[in-house]
């Protein structure tokens, strides 16, 4: 089998030789070295600029039919290319096999999405006060957008910025998360170059803090769109903000379920499971928190341990499995760290709680109280952390006593009531008799608080986000005014 390219070389507009460190490509559930990838240095980052800035011109004036056209056969490729890239997937961040389905399949609505998104009005006419003046209001290309990608969802997270970010006639350059380079990075770098993305347009850099902190800092990289912890989101914005730069930002959350007393118990207890623990707790919008009225907290728990019971972890591309590797040790550390801690203050570990290695059982905790790590830390980890409430009241209050405000769930035999209660949650997103882990690609996604900047991706948000405006007034003929 011939080394593939990304081994060598980076793509900055085409495949071209670097000078940076190769890295080794790491299996969470085995350890094994499955390749390596070249990685960029910060002169990269400034070449892949001065390459993308040259290019943006005449990519920005492309007809949008042929912008569209491009974004469609990228969408084509990722279902010709589905078998190789969910491989990946699976392999290199521990996916399971359905799981990378999904995200492959999100993806090529996403890619389909973007594809609409050049044929949308571009603008608006105003009235003026002057009879003879036409004031055009449109949108605009940035310029160069440095997306910045996570690694738990590498494929999904990062298309749903390159996707419309080209669309509306922006160059992209993007950096994978180190620990999913392959089918977040370079394998996309493979599609767009395959559906026809013009030379220069496109970018992969591949690396870790120093090459996103020069994607941040460059002057001629106009906006960062960055999905990750808020600890480094803040830095991000705050380096934005002094710089004049857009930054779209999509954090972390300790995402509520609030189980009211007239809850349906068996719907609440398989939205909270699959909420909790799909894909090992390593998400977002994962529930990390299981608010639930004392009057059926028993109940609750005694339905919610059992199926964290009846899931298994191991090596998804090795057998079938529900829960693959946390991505490294590190994690997995962290993830037990936060368990054990808890136990000593008081929690009551109910199911799960075994960490073998990178794995980690789907684990429920009783008698979880505001003061302990499993209710105040976002944990990215498979545990349900298990916190009692007598009235509306307190659950309002526990939900908003977080600094996140990614995600919340309510269930409730009143959609009545539970609306009620959602108008006063201080979240981006609440879903009603369902679970937290939701994303529509037509509807506008994000959060509050340490969460991030709100709504910042799907649908209208991306026409918005992704452009910049600029006004323009048209007279036939000059005018006299007093001097």
């Amino acid at each position: 089998m011939s080394t593939p390219i990304w081994e060598t070389q980076l793509y900055m507009g085409k495949w071209q030789p670097a000078d940076g460190p190769q890295a080794p490509v790491t299996e969470p559930a085995t350890g094994e070295v499955l390749a390596k990838v070249q990685t960029a240095t910060a002169a990269d980052v400034d070449r892949a600029t001065r390459i993308a800035n040259d290019a943006q011109r005449h990519w920005a004036e492309l007809p949008f039919d042929q912008k569209a056209e491009i974004l469609r056969r990228a969408a084509a490729l990722l279902k010709e290319r589905a078998e190789e890239i969910n491989r990946w997937n699976t392999r290199e961040c521990g996916s399971i096999g359905p799981k990378a389905e999904w995200e492959l399949q999100a993806t090529y609505e996403q890619a389909q999405m973007a594809a609409a998104l050049p044929m949308q009005p571009s603008g608006q006419i105003f009235p003026s006060s002057l009879p003879r003046r036409r004031n055009y209001w449109k949108r605009v290309p940035i310029g160069t957008v440095g997306v910045i990608a996570p690694w738990n969802f590498p494929i999904l997270l990062a298309m749903r910025s390159v996707f419309p970010a080209l669309a509306m006639g922006n160059c992209v350059i993007l950096k994978p998360a180190p620990d999913s380079a392959v089918c977040g990075g370079t394998l996309m770098a493979e599609i767009l170059e395959a559906a026809g993305v013009p030379e220069g347009v496109f970018h992969v850099l591949p690396g870790g803090a120093d090459v996103g902190e020069s994607l941040v800092q460059h002057p001629e990289i106009k906006m960062i769109s960055f999905t990750g912890s808020s600890a480094v989101g803040e830095r991000i914005g705050e380096t934005c903000g002094r710089m004049l730069k857009k930054c779209a930002l999509e954090l972390g959350g300790n995402n509520a379920m609030v189980i009211l007393d007239d809850a349906d118990l068996e719907a609440a207890a398989s939205s909270a499971a699959w909420g909790a623990f799909l894909h090992q707790g390593q998400i977002c919008m994962q529930a990390g928190r299981h608010l639930v009225h004392r009057s059926v907290a028993e109940r609750y728990l005694e339905k919610l341990a059992e199926r964290a019971g009846r899931l298994v972890a191991g090596d998804p591309w090795q057998q079938q499995v529900h829960l693959g590797p946390l991505i490294n040790e590190s994690q997995a550390r962290r993830v037990e760290e936060i368990v054990v801690r808890s136990v000593e203050m008081g929690a009551q570990v109910v199911a799960g709680g075994q960490r073998n290695g990178n794995f980690f059982d789907a684990t429920v905790l009783a008698g979880v109280t505001p003061q302990m790590p499993a209710f105040a830390e976002e944990i990215f980890g498979p545990v349900a952390p298990i916190t009692l409430f007598d009235s509306d009241e307190e659950a309002i209050d526990l939900v908003n006593a977080s600094p996140y405000g990614l995600a919340a769930a309510i269930h409730s035999a009143s959609t009545e009531r539970a609306q009620r209660l959602a108008e006063r949650l201080r979240v981006g997103m609440v879903h009603i008799n369902d679970q937290t882990v939701n994303n529509e690609f037509q509807v506008p996604f994000g959060g509050m608080g340490r969460s991030g900047t709100s709504g910042r991706f799907g649908g209208p948000a991306n026409l918005e986000e992704f452009t910049t405006t600029q006004w323009v007034s048209v007279m036939e003929q000059g005018i006299q005014y007093p001097f």
